[in-house]
């Protein structure tokens, strides 16, 4: 039974291996991408990072739409 018992260590072995590099993979960028994505469109519920790009959307994509109070101050 030399194989038999080489296939259970072989299975414990790669079970292991397994767990550590599941354990080890731990950053998820979808993840963290939907983390920065902070800022909100209210006519096209688009998600954008910083307001400077906000306001370059809200400015080329609804320009008949009067500009939220938060994008006032922000230089595009």
């Amino acid at each position: 039974m030399a194989r038999g018992h080489q296939k259970i260590q072989s299975q414990q072995k790669n079970a292991k291996k397994q767990a550590e590099a599941k354990k080890s993979k731990g950053h998820d960028q979808k993840a963290a991408a939907k983390v920065a994505l902070v800022y909100t469109c209210a006519v096209c519920r688009t998600q954008m990072p910083d307001p400077k790009t906000f306001k370059q959307h809200f400015e080329s994509k609804h320009p008949k739409s009067p500009m939220p109070p938060e994008l006032a101050d922000v230089e595009a």
